[in-house]
């Protein structure tokens, strides 16, 4: 886990100042990932309301509930993946970073250049296989095994966007150190 600032961090404050193209994706990513935040901030809450209604509403009235549960993790999912570039642009995310201390800080930068672009790859197919899950469950109308009967297509699409949110910040993040700016 990292307890500071990146080697090539130090004496730097913007992060792509080498470069107007990468700094301004970065500050355009940076804006958009700060909408979702508030959203996905407003969806926890729902989330949180909606399943407090439903334990309320069995235990005081007895009443079934259809929609409360998958509402609920419809919610939870899209805050999930939705702010999932917001945490990896903040370098949020858990990290084991038990070779820091034995490598020299050139080995350490392009480690940390590794991991993003072995993170990248995993996350592009991870976003790919998520926008076709989407696309199959748009086409053929796949529907939940429940009463209430939500399209599949709701938490797939939020899964996907958020993924390629994340690759676009994981490029941005590895086009910076060859930008010849600070990581960030």
């Amino acid at each position: 886990m990292m307890h500071g600032p990146l080697p090539d961090q130090i004496g730097r404050t913007d992060p792509a100042t080498g470069n107007a193209l990468v700094a301004g994706l970065g500050r355009a990513l940076a804006l958009c990932n700060n909408i979702i935040v508030v959203f996905a901030s407003i969806a926890l809450v729902a989330a949180c309301a909606i399943l407090s209604y439903s334990v309320l509403g069995r235990a005081l009235f007895h009443s079934p509930n259809y929609w409360q549960d998958e509402a609920a993790v419809f919610l939870l999912v899209g805050a999930t993946f939705m702010t999932a570039a917001y945490v990896q642009g903040q370098r949020g995310h858990i990290g084991i970073e038990a070779f820091v201390g034995l490598l020299s800080p050139r080995a350490n930068l392009i480690r940390l250049w590794l991991v993003d672009v072995a993170s990248l790859l995993f996350c592009a197919f991870f976003a790919w296989k998520s926008w076709t899950l989407a696309h199959e469950a748009w086409v053929d109308g796949q529907v939940s095994n429940s009463m209430w009967s939500p399209p599949l297509a709701i938490p797939y699409v939020l899964m996907a966007t958020g993924m390629t949110l994340l690759c676009a910040q994981i490029l941005l993040q590895i086009m910076i150190p060859l930008a010849g700016a600070a990581r960030r």
